[in-house]
């Protein structure tokens, strides 16, 4: 049986062209990078990561020693708060949005227990800051704003320009995890006037273990971890050289036209699912969102009966219901955007990449109609209300 992944925002497949040019920088110049009067093989490693900083750097209109490579998006937004924190002693205030993604989440309220104070600002019904909140939380002592571009369950697009220059305006320093966003709409640092953006390469085909912290060029942050020089002096540890070279490699890769594709696939089962199964609602922004996102809730029957209905039939697609959240509690995307726990533990996300089709669409809205036939014959929810 042929399997279908809808389940892109999580990993995608690496492109064998990424691995085609990542394979040299793993059996035959896998030195560390050396000075220009080091041996060859140390030289060729130099030269690839500093090519592979350069293609990142101009993709998002960055200079070259703008970008820090990291072991990928946790460590990238640790790096940007708790380096901006550690450089500015004296300012203790944090603002964050509500329905940023766990690494973000859970940093700064292991920070409040070491007695920062964070402002969680809300949003609303699509997903989408509260601009107001956000003006009226920010003080003399905040340090820095972290603000997700794109949101990592329902896709929603927030306006980041916008909030740059809102904050811009009183001299703090702005973040934005843009992991879900990046290659997928277009980025320009510059005019969005960011001061840190997170980057990584698994959501775009590219290699896990690898992502990148834009931090502009006089922004005051010290590194997180202890040992040698590397990256500017802004991480210690050997940089990954074959996984840079992947990273630029998937980067060179993606196309407008393929995020079009991608639109249009997400656009698809949206419109099929909308209008095929009754009891259905699309969570987030219906136009301001990612192009590879479609999130649906299943009114009167659990996310995870769905996903491993579908999984049964070699469809794999995720949810932010409890079990598969390792977690109690609900998705705190969807209850954030004001959504119940039944319209919570009944949301699927599906997410899309290069190596998608139509048919798969069309295989899974097939089997989805008869999955929640079947569910919601069974279903207490939907018994209990009606």
């Amino acid at each position: 049986m042929d399997k279908i992944y809808f389940d892109n925002s999580s990993s995608t497949r690496m492109d064998e062209r990424v691995l085609a040019e990542m394979e040299p920088y793993l059996f035959d110049s896998y030195a560390t990078p050396t000075s220009d009067f080091g041996y060859s093989m140390g030289t060729d490693a130099k030269d690839a990561l500093r090519i592979s900083r350069e293609t990142i750097a101009k993709s998002i209109n960055a200079l070259t020693k703008e970008i820090v490579f990291t072991s990928g998006f946790t460590e990238s937004n640790n790096l940007a708060i708790k380096g901006i924190l550690k450089k500015l002693k004296n300012k203790k205030h944090i603002i964050i949005s509500t329905i940023e993604d766990f690494s973000i989440l859970n940093t700064v309220k292991m920070l409040e227990k070491d007695g920062y104070k964070v402002t969680y600002i809300g949003v609303d019904e699509y997903g989408l800051l509260n601009i107001n909140e956000l003006k009226n939380a920010l003080r003399d002592d905040t340090a820095i704003v972290s603000i997700q571009t794109a949101n990592q369950e329902i896709g929603t697009l927030q306006n980041i320009k916008e909030i740059a220059e809102i904050v811009k305006k009183k001299n703090i320093l702005l973040h934005t995890d843009a992991t879900h966003a990046f290659m997928r709409i277009p980025i320009n640092v510059k005019e969005w006037n960011l001061d840190l953006m997170t980057i990584d390469a698994y959501t775009i085909h590219g290699p896990r273990g690898i992502g990148a912290l834009y931090i502009k060029k006089g922004t005051p942050i010290k590194k997180i971890m202890d040992g040698g020089y590397q990256e500017f002096d802004k991480r210690a540890g050997p940089e990954n050289i074959p996984s840079a070279v992947g990273f630029a490699k998937a980067v060179k890769l993606v196309t407008k036209d393929e995020n079009i594709e991608l639109e249009k696939m997400r656009d698809y089962i949206i419109k099929r699912i909308i209008n095929e199964i009754p009891d259905t609602i699309i969570n987030g922004h219906p136009t301001k969102r990612i192009p590879h996102n479609a999130n649906i809730t299943f009114h009167y029957v659990e996310g995870e009966s769905i996903t491993l209905h579908l999984d049964m039939r070699g469809i794999a697609v995720s949810t932010g219901s409890a079990c598969f959240s390792k977690s109690l509690e609900a998705s705190h995307v969807i209850l954030g955007i004001g959504g119940d726990h039944e319209r919570a533990h009944g949301s699927v996300r599906f997410t899309f990449g290069r190596f998608n089709t139509k048919k798969e669409i069309d295989e899974t809205v097939l089997a989805l109609k008869e999955i929640i036939e079947i569910l919601r014959k069974i279903s207490p929810i939907k018994k209990a209300e009606a």
